[in-house]
């Protein structure tokens, strides 16, 4: 072993280490929401034996890279290196606070993540029969997550119960229907599934009687276990820092989150900066159009205007699909890498509508909810559909499975300080793109950022400062144009799912910046498409890391009688 490590360079150590991990990490880790990978014939092994195996494997795994010489790597490599290392220090950080004994919050479940992998698209013949696997496993996949559930509840490492309440009705859409009207059905009632159950009958019977006698009893002892011993269970606190280990465990969170060695006071600090001015942005746009002098009058007065409303779901679709197409007409004069990849728009699957966001974008799709239609402003449609759809999230994270030279750990993971920011950036972009039509757009899109930027303090508020679940919703109600279902929703988000929201708007504004850094070093050779290209090629890095990247950028660009001063 020792000659052979010693004839390998640095860069075949590097690829050697993540090729294996990485191979290995898809046979323990349940589908993500995002996931493009193939349908397994299996479910991961998530018990407390497999948790500690993998806590084992990405110790080894950082011991390894630790050993690889970073310094004899290509620019390209050195990449790879610390994207690599922040990954295994996030999953290490995740299982040494045992986070697998929260796997469900008011935003996420692990019982709605089998059901977006029922509602992916099925390439091939396997991924039918693969999927009728996974159906098997699921009984012992619940009993297992509800064991990690009974741990947590012992230690008191739990979601708020008050941020929980009502969201254990998902399971009712599968538990009380027959099967082939089920999410897990869904596979073999598509085109292409009918197609197959044609070529196959029995393989759709097969799947609709292990729904029925295995799958539903299973996940209605879930539902049993959930509502009359979990969420009863659960803390009564909110705040992260109430958890066990908890100051650390929320300073963990934000590193993870947001990539940034930031304390959450400075965070909650440049959160109350950055509301107040978009608050006096806000106020000037109003102020010039009669629509009010703070968050509330406007708010009222965008709501007075019968345009501000729709009147069906496919009213609301349609307006996201047609600001899609007027996104597309713009984006050449922004990049010139395109993913082949389109996107379709969809509604929010009705069982999980009432508690899910205003919509969400990924690969392939846009998910846009219907639900409660006088809660879905039109003046907040064209922020949002940037941000999931193009040039955001549908759009990013479609460049990235695309390119087939970053490795498969980096097209595949997504980074949230990275990814969010970028999207949150895509609806400021949106100004430059002329998408907002109006002044009321453009009040939704402010309203939208300081709605980001609030999340500053309201998440800082709660998890290291005390709040209230009442000041967290009173301060964002009054400082965002978000309707009052959404305010609610989102409050309850923060409070189960600690310094996610932090990782957008810091993300946003490290983007930001580092065009404004290139713009000012680079004057007339500035190009934006090539900055946006040179953004969007690493796929999901730590901002570190980007910053690095377009440090390069500018250095390449600048004139060399200028390049002293670059700085």
């Amino acid at each position: 072993m020792s000659v052979k490590m010693s004839s390998e360079s640095a860069g075949d150590r590097l690829i050697s280490l993540y090729s294996d991990e990485w191979a290995w990490r898809q046979t323990v880790m349940p589908d993500a929401e995002d996931s493009q990978r193939p349908i397994a014939p299996f479910l991961p092994d998530v018990g407390a034996a497999s948790q500690e195996a993998r806590l084992g494997r990405w110790r080894e795994a950082l011991r390894a890279l630790g050993g690889i010489p970073r310094e004899e790597l290509t620019p390209a490599r050195q990449i790879d290196f610390d994207v690599y290392r922040a990954q295994l220090e996030s999953l290490i950080s995740s299982q040494l606070f045992h986070q697998e004994e929260m796997p469900f919050n008011s935003d996420t479940s692990f019982w709605m993540e089998l059901t977006y992998t029922a509602r992916r698209e099925f390439r091939r013949p396997e991924d039918y029969s693969n999927w009728v696997e996974q159906l098997r496993g699921i009984p012992a996949y619940l009993s297992q997550q509800t064991e990690l559930m009974r741990s947590g509840l012992r230690r008191g490492f739990t979601p708020p119960r008050v941020s929980l309440e009502g969201r254990a009705q998902s399971l009712l859409a599968l538990i009380d229907r027959a099967p082939e009207d089920t999410a897990l059905y869904e596979p073999f009632t598509k085109p292409s599934g009918r197609r197959m159950v044609a070529l196959n009958p029995g393989l759709a019977y097969e799947a609709s009687a292990v729904i029925q006698e295995m799958v539903q009893p299973a996940l209605a002892e879930l539902h049993r276990f959930v509502t009359e011993e979990y969420v009863p269970g659960c803390r009564t606190t909110i705040a992260a820092r109430d958890l066990p280990d908890g100051e650390a465990y929320y300073d963990a969170l934000i590193r993870s989150n947001t990539t940034l060695e930031l304390s959450a006071r400075q965070i909650h600090e440049i959160g109350l900066a950055e509301v107040a001015e978009l608050e006096e942005r806000m106020i000037a746009v109003a102020s010039a159009n009669s629509l009010g002098e703070d968050w509330r009058t406007v708010r009222a007065a965008l709501d007075e205007i019968p345009s501000s409303h729709v009147r069906t779901p496919l009213e609301l679709l349609s307006h996201a699909a047609w600001i899609a197409k007027v996104v597309d007409g713009a984006l050449e004069r922004f990049f010139t890498r395109l993913p082949r990849a389109r996107f379709t728009i969809r509604p929010v699957p009705d069982e999980i509508a009432p508690f899910y966001t205003s919509g969400r974008g990924g690969p392939g799709i846009y998910l846009v909810n219907t639900h409660r239609l006088e809660q879905r402003p039109i003046y907040n449609l064209a922020a949002l559909t940037l941000h999931e759809a193009e040039p955001g999230h549908a759009f990013q994270m479609a460049l990235a499975l695309e390119d087939q030279d970053l490795p498969d750990f980096r097209r595949h993971t997504y980074l949230s300080a990275f990814g969010e920011g970028w999207a949150l950036y895509c609806e400021w972009l949106g100004q430059e793109m002329d998408v907002y039509r109006g002044p009321a757009d453009i009040l939704g899109m402010l309203g939208y950022q300081s709605w980001r930027a609030a999340r500053l303090v309201v998440d800082t508020g709660i998890h290291a400062m005390g709040w209230s679940r009442s000041r967290a919703i009173d301060y964002l109600r009054d400082h965002s144009l978000l309707p009052e279902q959404e305010v609610i929703t989102e409050v309850d988000r923060y409070i189960s799912w600690p310094a996610q929201a932090l990782s957008y708007y810091l993300g946003e504004m490290t983007i930001r910046q580092l065009r404004q850094r290139a713009e000012r070093t680079l004057g007339s050779a500035f190009d934006l498409r090539s900055f946006h290209d040179t953004v969007l090629e690493m796929g999901c890095v730590p901002l570190d890391v980007l910053e690095r990247v377009v440090g390069a950028f500018i250095a390449e660009g600048v004139p060399s009688d200028r390049a002293g001063s670059a700085g």
